[in-house]
């Protein structure tokens, strides 16, 4: 796929988007009309986790705090069995007190709108970092996961080795008017069409502006 192909490309997948569930961060920001604080909570759970079970656990934990100042008083057991069972929920109740506390303490209670002053709180890495700065600001940023590291690259958009590498060349070759957009896309097409393991190519509308980089059986 080249630069020329990609808004073809956008215009299929805002098509096909809407046959698909949408990804639960997106409900969490859209629902709270860009609440930050929940945006970069609901992103945190949602690591290394399924979607729904990082919607029920979000909505556990917000119905117990909603508001930095509210979480940073929770003990760590409460945080715990709220979030439990995303994956590593232990050491996310821990970040999740932690980074509370850090944006009451230096941020006057709200989340930092850049991606460098994000990146100061632990357990923040840059796919949550470009997420709050997306979803909660709309402000500009590339929220690179393994969805879109992977499409991008099956793609031969571009051809990198990890997320960060993948968000720094799509910064460079990506118009700027598809940023925000970019990852509800692609993760809602990773979950149905373009899979990790044997994609459904025959069923795949960006068929003829693929180049099918690195795909060995597909359906």
């Amino acid at each position: 796929m080249t630069p020329k192909d990609i808004p073809a490309a956008i215009k299929i997948l805002k098509q096909e988007y809407r046959k698909f569930k949408t990804p639960y961060v997106t409900e969490v920001a859209a629902k709270s009309r860009k609440d930050p604080f929940k945006a970069l909570i609901s992103c945190i759970i949602s690591l290394r986790t399924k979607d729904e079970t990082t919607r029920t656990a979000s909505e556990r934990l917000f119905a117990i705090a909603s508001t930095p100042d509210e979480m940073s008083r929770l003990s760590p057991k409460t945080v715990e069995k709220a979030v439990y069972p995303a994956g590593f929920y232990r050491v996310k109740a821990k970040n999740i007190i932690g980074l509370s506390k850090a944006i009451v303490r230096d941020f006057a209670g709200k989340p930092p709108d850049t991606i460098e002053g994000l990146l100061t709180l632990k357990g923040v890495g840059r796919k949550t970092a470009n997420l709050v700065v997306t979803m909660g600001y709309g402000n500009p940023g590339i929220c690179v996961d393994t969805h879109v590291h992977r499409i991008t690259n099956r793609w031969g958009f571009v051809g990198t080795r990890g997320p960060e590498e993948t968000e720094f060349e799509l910064r460079e070759k990506l118009p700027q008017r598809y940023w925000i957009i970019i990852n509800d896309l692609l993760v809602a097409y990773g979950q149905n069409i373009c899979k990790p393991v044997s994609p459904l190519c025959s069923g795949c509308r960006l068929y003829k502006l693929c180049e099918r980089r690195g795909v060995g059986a597909s359906r």
